[in-house]
Parts: structure tokens; C-alpha cells; sequence
């Protein structure tokens, strides 16, 4: 018997996410069996609308094996023909259901960069800039023994988290939009030695209230790329390339990160090297679902943590584009809880949040509790 709340959760994603429309071309794209169900409600919410779905199913077993074999023919025909399809679709709805994290963990490091420069880039910029798109995970029972909870309990807040009222999320995000199109300087305290500033004046403010990810709650613009000065250590961990890296630390002088540190240091040094831009920051980003509170080891769900903020190196999004190109976006995030050590987020020298609580009258719309 099909569960109800994926079939309302597909309506969320046609309806709400992309909005798709009579006519246009929608690609599925799913990672393991445990998303088939929602691909199946997708089809028909998707064809209920007049759309054509089109679909594309794979596995992690089976993407561990292509890349672990691939070869840079392979890479440019892959890239070829997956571009090919991209350029053909009006939006495009990505759906992972990973049982293990670690699948592609023992793929050697530059093997992975190497599929990521010749065969992946180009198709996530394409879909990125060109569709109208929406990614999410998928509940797995290795998603919820990564969470420490039971499968029914996670199951239980994945789908709460997922189907919340993002229309009234949105709204109560103008507030912020409209503050942070007139300030100039940022700074961030936290834990150890967190003590970063930047500039994003005259960079858009972005909100992300259920049509990119699912689930969502973000701000995101970008620093002026040159502006960055200071250190920041993240306390979430991160899952990159199939390596879960910890205790991460960055200095950045004049934009560029001059120092790094973290578990998995010689991971860090390739990644940081691939190419000028792992060195600058394309994104700063404003967390504020009040459903996610802790560390799921999934960045879909990290990144959107209540009271949290996200520093990534790497490219920058089009729509906020600070110049910063690369083959990396690496989204590590930073929570300022007093679960978490607290911390302290500036507009312009003028507190607006402590401890991952606004403390400005016009922000206190996207504190937790008004935002459930």
C-alpha cells in the first residue's frame, strides 16, 4: 500500500517546487529503490498537470562501479550525453534515497575529482542555470541510523520537515531580504576562533523557501569575493566525495584561504587545490528551518539548520554571482546554538541574531517557533 504522504509530497514538488506546467519537459532522476515510490507519484502528479516526466534511475552500487572504472573517454561520452538530455528539459527533480554515505569512500580522491571536473560540472550547471530544478534525500534506513533515530520516527519528521507551510516561510523571509540588500559589512563570531568579515553589499539576497531543495530554509547571497578576512571553524561535520571530514578550520586573507586544517588533511589539500576557485567562497547563507536542530550528516538537511550558518568554498550560484568559479561547491556549516557554542551574526556592527535566535523586532518571523 503506497504511502500518502509520498503522493503529497509529489504534488508539493510539481505544484509548489517547480511549478511545472502543460508542455513542459521534467527529468526524474533517482538514486536507489527506496525513492521509486515517490518517482512513481511523480509521474502522475507530473502528468496530471499536462507535463511530460521523464525519468532516469540508477544506484550507488552501480555509480561506485562506473566511476571507480571510468576512463576519460567514458567521462566525455557520459558528459556528452547527460548534457544532451539536460539541454532538452524544462526542470529537472532529483531524488537520492543513499543507504551508506560512504559508497564511493574508497574511490580514490583524485578519481573523483576527475569525474566531478570532466563529467559532472558541466551537467549540474546546465540543470543549476538553465531548469527549473529541486533536489531532495530520501528517507533510508541508513539515513536514520545516521540521525539516531528509529526508521517510523525519522520517516515521521522527514516528511513534517519536507511538507511544512513554505508559503508562509517565504513570507516571513522578505524581512531579511530587505536588510540584507542594505548592509555592507558581515561578521561572524563562534566557537575557538571564529572571528570572520565580509562585504555582500550589492549582492542579491536569495530566499530558498521549498522550490530548490526539499526540505529548505535559507538566505543565501554571496561575500565580495575579495572581501573575506578572518577564521572560521565549522562544528558540523561534512560528507564530500563519499569522505566525512570533521573540525574543519579556514583562514581567509583578502577573500582566498590561506590556511586549512581538518580530518582528512590530504583530502582537504587536493580539494582545496583543484583549481583557483576551491580558494574563494561563492556562497554565505542564512539557515531558519525550525524543524531541523541537530547534525543529520546530510548537507540537503545541515545546511537548513535552525540558527546556523553556511560558508562555502567554491561556485558561486548564477543568480548571486560573485565572479568566484569552480568544480567544487562545498557547503560547511557553522551553528551558532548554545547546544552548539553559540555565536554571534553582525549586519553593519548591529547584532541581529545570538546564540541562533533574531534579536531584531522585524527578523523575530523566522525565529522556531514562529515559523512551525
Amino acid at each position: 500500500m503506497k504511502d500518502p504522504r509520498s503522493k503529497n509530497l509529489a504534488e508539493l514538488l510539481v505544484n509548489y517546487s517547480t511549478k511545472i506546467k502543460k508542455g513542459e519537459k521534467v527529468m526524474i532522476s533517482a538514486i536507489d529503490t527506496a525513492a521509486f515510490p515517490l518517482v512513481e507519484d511523480l509521474i502522475e502528479s507530473i502528468a496530471a498537470k499536462g507535463g511530460i516526466p521523464f525519468v532516469t534511475l540508477n544506484t550507488q552500487s552501480i555509480q561506485r562501479k562506473i566511476y571507480a572504472n571510468a576512463d576519460d573517454t567514458m567521462l566525455e561520452i557520459l558528459r556528452e550525453t547527460e548534457l544532451a538530455k539536460a539541454k532538452m528539459m524544462d526542470a529537472y527533480i532529483g531524488i537520492r534515497a543513499l543507504d551508506n554515505k560512504y559508497e564511493m569512500s574508497d574511490i580514490p580522491q583524485e578519481k573523483m575529482m576527475n569525474v566531478m571536473n570532466k563529467y559532472r560540472k558541466d551537467i549540474s550547471d546546465e540543470i543549476v542555470g538553465n531548469t527549473k530544478w529541486c533536489g531532495l534525500a530520501f528517507p533510508t534506513a541508513g539515513f536514520a541510523q545516521a540521525s539516531e533515530m528509529s526508521i517510523e520516527a525519522f520517516e515521521e519528521f522527514f516528511f513534517k520537515v519536507c511538507t511544512l507551510d513554505y508559503s508562509k516561510m517565504d513570507r516571513a523571509m522578505d524581512s531579511m531580504v530587505t536588510l540584507m540588500e542594505k548592509t555592507d559589512k558581515v561578521r561572524i563570531l563562534g566557537p575557538g576562533k571564529t572571528d570572520l568579515t565580509f562585504s555582500i553589499k550589492g549582492l542579491p539576497p536569495i530566499k530558498c523557501a521549498g522550490e530548490y531543495n526539499i526540505p529548505d530554509g535559507e538566505i543565501f547571497t554571496a561575500p565580495i569575493k575579495d572581501s573575506v578576512n578572518g577564521i572560521i571553524e565549522y562544528n558540523t561535520p561534512s560528507i564530500y566525495l563519499g569522505t566525512k571530514f570533521e573540525n574543519i578550520t579556514l583562514t581567509f586573507k583578502d577573500g582566498k584561504i590561506v590556511d586549512f586544517t581538518g580530518s582528512n588533511q590530504d583530502k582537504l589539500d587536493e580539494i582545496f587545490n583543484i583549481d583557483e576557485g576551491a580558494r574563494f567562497v561563492g556562497e554565505f547563507a542564512i539557515g531558519v528551518n525550525p524543524y531541523i536542530t541537530k547534525p543529520m550528516i546530510n548537507i540537503l538537511f545541515d545546511e537548513k539548520i535552525a540558527g546556523s550558518i553556511h560558508f562555502t568554498p567554491g561556485k558561486a550560484y548564477d543568480e548571486c554571482d560573485n565572479g568566484n568559479s569552480s568544480a567544487i561547491h562545498w557547503d560547511l556549516v557553522l551553528i551558532q546554538t548554545p547546544e552548539y557554542g553559540g555565536g554571534e551574526l553582525y549586519f553593519d556592527d548591529v547584532l541581529i541574531r545570538k546564540d541562533g535566535l533574531f534579536t531584531l523586532p522585524e527578523l523575530d518571523v523566522l525565529n522556531p517557533e514562529n515559523l512551525k
